[in-house]
């Protein structure tokens, strides 16, 4: 995800292995700013990418050059997670 992103979860609603995050059930939820995908657990279906009303996701190879450090930060999130 990147800082298009509206945490409006269409894309959660349309990925087949649940590997965004986090859900609408999660305490979390009504407070992220964006939402994650977990890149151990994406397929790379591509699904997000045509639900994403917001044009927020991408490939991590064509992440606009303004955005790439969403890399990053998507993976940082889930190596946090795993860890506590």
């Amino acid at each position: 995800m990147t800082a298009p992103c509206v945490a409006d979860y269409s894309c959660l609603e349309i990925c087949p292995v649940s590997c965004i995050h986090p859900h609408p059930d999660h305490p979390d939820f009504d407070t992220v700013e964006q939402l994650f995908i977990d890149p151990q657990a994406c397929i790379d279906c591509g699904a997000c990418v045509d639900a994403c009303p917001v044009d927020a996701i991408h490939a991590e190879e064509q992440l606009p050059e303004r955005w790439k450090h969403y890399a990053r930060i998507n993976r940082e999130h889930f190596e946090v997670a795993s860890r506590v």
